[in-house]
């Protein structure tokens, strides 16, 4: 129950709602445990008496309409109550796991897969929320129906109270074997609901890919088979729930039955009243009514305890990237970096090793090697989406460790063109100055025309107010790669790294790109990760990586010189030409 116990703890801040809406729901169930008594006055007193007491039949229907008003009142206010302390409750949840969600590292990302988080921060966090506006209610009113009404019942005959409660044991044991069988089915369901999520994002997501090479059969077969996997778990679950839960129905339906059986029995004999046995029989259905309830509270419980333990699991497995205490925090850099013995790895696999350079401030380096080679995970060292591991070297800026940096200033002076570009389905203005939102409009175009944006945008419909779509679906390769190199210049970062940013540019529009770059390139540090040597030719220094070490490094002249891996791309890349000019 310590998942129940932490559900509760998180709802500290809304007690007096929920304070609140328990003392509504005690005076609503306290009316209804009186309606029994009053109705074996009238049968006892007034039915049955021998004076007729019209009078008294009166003042009890005017109590009974009195009682019903302050249910319904208190019914509406309990239920307000409650619902906004879940709405409360939801609406800090989910803001804190986003939030917490933005503080994770590209090692969570790499290990969790986005449909699996979607579906935990909607069908979980709606079913801890389900728990709060009605789940804590249930538990509670059953609980005053039955101890409530077994004090009435007592009062009013001990021997057939007993008989009564003879049937709580058995369905106590069902419910515990209902609960042992329900909860693992429950969380496999959870599980499978989330790679069922999984598979559905992802191929919608990839849905160009799926068509271009003709796989939709093939992605439907494989969602077929979840969607199947899905549908006989839920079978399995449906099916405890129909085998228990009648059980659990049937022996509590018992208790009637026996109770007018023994009850009419001591009536007959004059141990008992008729007006008793009429409210003993009315109390029956609120001591059955926890018993039946009992299978529903289970199984609450159950699905309570699923969704909190992985959004708990989220919330506890806290960053891998953290700040010291005192870490340091800069408004700008001058943008030295250096790399000293960085050995570097994704768990068991070596992706760099014993990494030496340096780059002062304003220089340009380039990085060029095969695919997998290790040129992505240096730069990613540099802004700390990733940590070089303690006693495997270290990143420094402007000659200090970058992890005695404050994350983020040190990411607000570096900018980023991703290799796999992202855009925002947001205007193209806004996705420009997604890194510096006051920018103004002569900033954006600015930035757009050195990234040889600015044309292609003033030709789309709206311009610049031009919603891109989703991850920029509406454009090119090329011009999603442009609108990225415009938002990164515009940052204006002391460091910005370039991340094959121009691959899906042609050679003509690179060159104008590289001219307009020019200018900018020489204020900044500036890493350059590319395949074509036009990209990489006028570099400081350029490093030739093959399988995580540096294998060559030196300017381009230098490299050509020395008739090894660079030269050999060099010839490769331009063995067509007759001549290249410089």
């Amino acid at each position: 129950m310590d998942l129940i116990k932490r559900v509760l703890r998180r709802c500290a801040k809304y007690k007096w709602l929920i304070i609140g809406g328990i003392g509504l729901a005690l005076l609503m169930n306290v009316s209804r445990l009186i309606m029994p008594q009053l109705t074996g006055t009238i049968v006892d007193d007034v039915i049955k008496g021998e004076t007729r007491n019209l009078d008294l039949l009166f003042k009890i229907c005017a109590m009974i309409l009195g009682l019903a008003f302050v249910r319904s009142a208190s019914h509406y206010v309990r239920n307000i109550c409650f619902e906004k302390a879940s709405q409360g409750f939801v609406f800090d949840l989910r803001t804190e796991l986003y939030d917490h969600m933005q503080e994770m590292p590209y090692e969570f990302y790499d290990k969790n897969r986005i449909g699996e988080i979607m579906s935990r921060m909607t069908g979980d966090i709606d079913g801890l929320r389900n728990f709060v506006a009605g789940g804590i209610l249930t538990i509670i009113e059953n609980t005053i129906w039955f101890f409530g009404s077994v004090g009435f019942l007592f009062a009013l005959n001990a021997k057939l109270t007993f008989l009564l409660l003879a049937m709580a044991p058995l369905v106590a044991f069902f419910a515990y074997l209902f609960s042992k069988k329900v909860r693992p089915a429950h969380r496999l369901l959870r599980e499978q609901n989330a790679v069922l999520n999984t598979r559905a994002q992802e191929n919608i997501s990839g849905v160009r890919v799926v068509k271009a090479f003709a796989r939709e059969d093939y992605e439907q077969k494989r969602f077929d088979e979840d969607n199947m996997k899905t549908y006989d778990l839920q079978m399995n679950w449906v099916t405890l729930w129909a085998t228990y839960f009648p059980l659990l129905d049937f022996v509590a339906s018992m208790c009637t039955p026996l109770v007018i059986a023994f009850g009419g029995y001591m009536v007959v004999n004059g141990t008992m009243t008729l007006g008793d046995l009429v409210a003993f029989n009315g109390y029956i259905w609120m001591v059955n009514a926890p018993m039946r309830s009992l299978g529903n509270i289970v199984n609450m419980i159950t699905n309570t305890q699923t969704s909190a333990e992985k959004l708990f699991y989220y919330l506890d497995l806290g960053p891998s990237i953290k700040n010291k205490e005192k870490a340091k925090k800069v408004d700008t850099i001058r943008g030295d970096v250096e790399f000293r013995n960085v050995n570097f790895s994704y768990g068991d696999e070596q992706v760099l090793t014993d990494i030496n350079f340096s780059a002062p401030a304003g220089s340009t380096v380039a990085l060029m090697g095969l695919t997998g080679s290790g040129k992505t995970s240096i730069v990613n060292l540099i802004s700390r989406f990733y940590d070089v591991p303690e006693g495997c070297g270290e990143v420094l800026v402007d000659g200090v460790n970058v992890k005695d940096y404050d994350y983020k200033s040190l990411r607000r002076n570096v900018g980023y063109v991703a290799q796999e570009t992202f855009l925002f389905s947001e205007t193209a203005a806004n996705n420009i100055a997604f890194g510096d939102p006051k920018a103004s409009m002569d900033d954006i175009r600015r930035a757009a025309r050195i990234a040889q944006a600015d044309e292609f945008i003033d030709h789309m419909p709206d311009g610049y107010d031009t919603i891109v779509g989703e991850r920029g679906m509406g454009l090119s390769g090329g011009q999603k790669q442009r609108v990225a190199i415009a938002r990164a210049i515009l940052y204006n970062p002391r460091i910005l790294v370039m991340d094959d940013s121009t691959s899906a540019v042609d050679m003509e529009t690179e060159f104008e790109i590289q001219k307009q770059l020019k200018a900018e390139l020489g204020k900044r540090t500036t890493f350059i990760i590319a395949h074509r040597i036009s990209s990489v030719k006028n570099a400081d220094l350029i490093l030739v990586m093959d399988k995580g070490r540096i294998v060559e490094r030196g300017k381009h002249d230098e490299l050509l010189k020395m008739n090894g891996v660079y030269a050999g791309m060099y010839y490769e890349q331009y063995k067509d030409f007759d001549k290249v000019g410089d």
